[in-house]
């Protein structure tokens, strides 16, 4: 299996490229701020043909480049329905401006084409199987994505940014909730083998071994506690 990463944007926001090999299709998973680029550079790189975008979430960090995206490959973006809305308006799902001299030139709104996610749905494309969870806490409509474990990798899991390597995402934007968040590092992420790598929206990659051992919230939340007090991450 083919996994290109790379941070985009004033967020540092990771966008994944994923195919079976090289010179095969592959699936995009969040390119977000500034990301096209980087896109169009691992394309050509590896030699891969996308066949759709994949999104954790709405926020803008994570969907800025998804028309672009799609548009230059005629691919669909496939998206939880509770999320849908921030593609088109994102400020709305920030509760606040995003500050457009940072942000630059933005194309908001919606591909030609958009597919909604499910909970439980086995997504395949490109030759992979990814299968949806819906994990909200961060956003209403954020999900992650898992795969299993094959011939030369361990089981995978694109957290988006509902896990980070010692930290959760943030909730005090609009849907954001504590207690949703807790309900989804407990039904998500803690029956998860600890074998399992993390992929993330930020920062760098963990396994669920290391996050259950370490993570203060994940620690807390298998011990039945609550949240603790601690630094949270993303946008």
């Amino acid at each position: 299996m083919l996994i290109a990463g790379f941070p985009a944007g004033a967020w540092g926001t990771n966008c994944y490229l994923v195919a079976p090999a090289a010179g095969e299709e592959c699936v995009i998973i969040d390119p977000g701020h500034q990301a096209a680029p980087g896109v169009e550079e691992a394309l050509k790189k590896h030699r891969l043909k996308p066949v759709a975008v994949v999104l954790t979430h709405g926020h803008i960090d994570h969907v800025a480049s998804v028309v672009p995206v799609c548009g230059a490959h005629d691919v669909p973006a496939w998206i939880h329905p509770e999320d849908r809305f921030m593609m088109s308006d994102p400020e709305k799902a920030l509760g606040r401006s995003i500050g457009m001299p940072l942000m630059g030139e933005l194309t908001v709104g919606e591909p030609d084409d958009v597919k909604e996610l499910t909970d439980g749905a086995r997504l395949e494309l490109a030759g992979l199987s990814m299968t949806v969870s819906h994990a909200p806490g961060h956003t209403r409509g954020s999900v992650t994505f898992g795969m299993p474990e094959a011939a030369d990798i361990p089981p995978l899991l694109f957290s988006g940014d509902l896990l980070f390597a010692g930290s959760i995402g943030r909730t005090d934007f609009p849907g954001g909730s504590m207690d949703d968040m807790l309900e989804s590092l407990t039904r998500v992420v803690l029956p998860l083998d600890d074998s399992t790598v993390v992929l993330s929206g930020h920062g760098p990659q963990t396994t669920i071994g290391q996050e259950r051992a370490t993570n203060p919230y994940l620690r807390q939340v298998a011990a039945g506690q609550g949240a603790p007090t601690a630094p949270r991450r993303g946008m």
